[in-house]
Parts: C-alpha cells; structure tokens; sequence
C-alpha cells in the first residue's frame, strides 16, 4: 500500500495543514487497500488558492508561445510514464488493461500535446471597429474531476486553463485521485513556475466545498453528478463566480428503419458498456423501429455473452468492475426496479457473477420493451446498463430521444447521412455521432437541459477560461 501523505502547493510538495483524517483508495476488483490520501480541509483549500492568486498575474502575462513550450513539456512528461499512468488507473478505476492505455492515457497525452500548440496560435486579441477585442484568462480556476475518466477529465480542465493563462487549483476524486499526483509530479519536472498548478485531495463535502465559496477562486469547472453539479452552482452563486459543469447523462441512439441494423446494435452495446457503464455520454437507450424489435432482441444476446467479466489485468477480460461497492448496489437497485417495472429482460440480471467471489462486478444488462417512463429509461444508472425502445415513426423517436432531463449526447443510424444529420439537428443533445463516427477530441463536448453548460475540448474548451474586453481607441 502507497502512503501519498503530501499534497502539491505553490510548487512544492507539502504536508496539509489538516491532517488527522486519511482516505483510502481501493482496487474496486480486489477490494485491497492500495494507498492512503490526505483528507484535506478548508485550511489546505485556502493556502492553495493563495497560491494560485499569486502566481496568477505572472502566468497571465507569459507570452502564449511560453506557456505552450511548458505544456509540450509536461505532455512529453506524460508521454514517458503513460504505462505507469495506464496501470495506476486500471488499479483504481477497474478498466480492464488493454482498454485503460488507449482511452484513459492517449487520449488525454494527445490532448495536453494540442493544448501546448494552441496556446501558441490562439488568437488572444483582435480588432472590431475602432475596439480592440482582447481575451485575458479568467483567473484562477478550481477543477473538481470525477473518478470514471480521472486523467480525461483533468487533462480537459486544467490544460486548457494553463494554456488559457489561468492558474489552477486541482481537486481530483478522492475515489481515484492517484492518477493526479503523477500528473502533480510530471508537472514539477516540467519547471511550471510555483503556484500556476496546485493539488489538494479530498471530500467534495469538505475541501470541494471550501473551493467553490472561495472568493479567491474566479471559476470554478466541475464534472460529476447533476445533484453534485446543483450545489455547486447555488455555491458558486454567493460570489458570482463563473462555473462550468459538465453532469450526467441518458444519452439515445436513434435506430431509423433504413440503417444497418446489426453495426447499430453492435456499437450501441458497446457505448453502453464501456468502462462497465461508468460514463456520463453513455450510449444506455437504443431507440429501434417497433417492427425490427425482435432482430434487435437476437442480435444483441450474443454480443452481451461476449462481454466477459473478471479481473481488469487478466488478457481476455472485456467488462472490469464497479468503481465501488456504493456504486454497485446502485445499479443493481435499478436492474431490480427494471424488472419489476416490466421490462423484458433480455440478459444479464441482478444476481452476482459466477466465480467473482471478489470485486465489485455487476452483470452486463439489458431490457427490453421499456416504457420510457420508467426509472431505468429516465435515470442516469450509471452502470452496464441498456434499455431498448421501440419508435413508430421519425417523429416518435426523437420525441422519446429527448424526452429526459439530459441532453449530453447521442447517436444516428440511417443508411441516408442527409436523414440522419437532419434527425440529429432535432436533437437536444451537446453532441451527436452518426452511424458510429468516433470521438473527436477537437470537438466541443458539454451538454444541453441537466446534463450541465459550457464546453470542454478544443479550442472551445480553451475559450471557457477566458475573459472578453473591448477597449475603445480613438480614430488616428
């Protein structure tokens, strides 16, 4: 077991200020004890906005091209430990190996890699009329990040804020925040100058808290539940500080009754059941003609049987555990209200997994026939999860597709792009795939209605941590 008994402030590694509590970080597949964290207050909280306040005015004015050889830096950092990064994520979230490297580590180096170039070729200023239009960095930012993708989630936050020009104050999940102090120390070897970049750990309730009221901090960005995202607003609000949230989600893939039915089911089965469900653009509502439901039905048995359960290291795992025994019986409350909704239950189910006497494993899960009414078609279950429902027409289907709280994303299927693009401008969704396009990291991701506001990624994530000023010039 790891003792990480210091947190990362004003570019030192120090002891907290609040030290009598520890947290425990756990493998969810074992359930062993791999490391110990501070459990910091608001004491911590506040010596880390310190921090950054200071450093801020420095960092705001270092030219954009220094700031991006930093970043280039820090991901050329990341880039030599990313099997480290890979294996330490796998222990502490549950992704099985072979998928944690690709999606929880590339992706996210790749990102701080752009993030250094942008910061370089961003345009900060520009003319308008006799203005100039100038945009300066917010200030100084408090990132709250969630457990399911830990170093996604703080690459999109707190890159684009150091290459907007803002200082930072990071708040990992104390679930898995491992992933963040090798982050803390790539970015010590990088040479950023103290106070730009500052880790503390701990309970949202405690530290996350003590960061949303500081009046110190100018912006807050928070990834997490939509309840989690509501107080974090009504707080934010007392000092009407900019706040960007990116919450949960119920997103739809919309099956139209001319697409290739087989390679929409395929992906759908797999966008739900990816880091065993843990993730908030989840595919978890396929939307199918009423006439195709039962292909639908024998098409996705046997996808489901090939999701194997069991130990995230092992070579031929494909479906890792929950992140928590919390989480776990969560979901399967709502396979249970999903059977007793009515729900056809197509596989899986909530009894324990066959020879996983350890871990917190769920079995993959899919209903069928669901009532869009139901708990498990209106609720975020956040686990491996799919609900299948059928439409008779374009215009059911999409009234369904939007018929939550969410808009985070979605998806669809038709063999006409122009059909599809124009069911996908109906919508209301922050971003939409069809027929199975992939993840685009220069894109804008963020959602629509609950599922939160703002943008992350890209240049739009960048624009999020910035200021407009207009100052007016006299004609010559």
């Amino acid at each position: 077991m790891r003792v990480l008994g210091k947190i990362y402030i004003d570019g030192a590694w120090v002891e907290p200020r609040y030290a009598s509590r520890w947290l425990k970080v756990v493998n969810p597949a074992t359930e062993e004890v791999i490391a110990r964290i501070p459990g910091c207050g608001e004491a911590d909280a506040a010596a880390a906005v310190a921090a950054a306040r200071r450093a801020f005015d420095g960092w705001a004015r270092t030219a954009p091209a220094e700031r991006g050889a930093v970043l280039a830096r820090i991901a050329s950092g990341l880039e030599a430990r990313a099997e480290e990064m890979a294996r330490t994520i796998t222990a502490e979230v549950g992704m099985p190996a072979k998928l944690c490297g690709r999606i929880q580590v590339a992706g996210p180096v790749a990102a701080w890699k752009r993030y250094a170039a942008r910061a370089a070729s961003f345009e900060f200023e520009g003319a308008v009329g006799h203005s100039r239009v100038v945009r300066e960095p917010v200030g100084v930012v408090a990132c709250i990040t969630p457990w399911n993708y830990p170093f996604h989630q703080i690459t999109a936050k707190v890159a684009a804020a150091l290459a907007a020009g803002c200082t930072v104050v990071l708040k990992p999940s104390e679930v898995a925040p491992l992933d963040a102090f090798l982050l803390a120390e790539v970015i010590h070897e990088a040479g950023l100058p103290a106070g730009v970049f500052n880790l503390v750990t701990g309970e949202g309730a405690t530290v996350g808290e003590a960061l949303v009221g500081d009046p110190g901090v100018d912006m807050v960005s928070f990834t997490g539940s939509t309840a989690a995202g509501r107080r974090v607003a009504a707080t934010a609000a007392a000092t009407v500080k900019r706040v960007a949230l990116e919450l949960g989600g119920k997103s739809a893939a919309i099956v139209l009754d001319d697409a290739d039915l087989a390679a929409a089911v395929k992906a759908t089965v797999n966008a739900c059941f990816l880091n065993s469900g843990q993730t908030c653009s989840a595919i978890t509502r396929l939307i199918v003609p009423e006439g195709r439901y039962e292909e639908v039905k024998a098409l996705v048995a046997p996808l489901v049987a090939g999701f194997t359960l069991g130990d995230p290291e092992a070579e031929g795992t494909k479906l890792g555990p929950l992140v928590s025994a919390r989480q776990r019986d969560r979901v399967l409350g709502y396979i249970r209200q999903g059977i007793q909704s009515g729900a056809e239950l197509i596989a899986g189910g909530a009894d324990a997994p066959a020879g996983l006497e350890q871990g917190w494993f769920v079995r993959p899960t899919v209903f069928g026939r669901v009532d869009p009414a139901s708990a498990i078609a209106q609720e975020e279950v956040f686990g491996p999860v799919l609900s299948i429902l059928t439409h008779r027409s374009e215009d059911e289907a999409v009234a369904i597709a939007n018929g939550t709280v969410y808009g985070l994303a979605g998806a669809v299927w038709s063999a006409d792009p122009e059909r599809a693009m124009a069911v996908a401008r109906r919508m209301r969704a922050g971003q939409v795939d069809l027929n199975g396009a992939p993840f685009n990291l220069d894109a804008p991701f963020g959602g629509f209605g609950q599922s939160g506001y703002g943008r992350e990624n890209g240049v739009f994530g960048m624009e999020e941590f910035l200021e407009t000023k207009a100052v007016q010039t006299r004609a010559a």
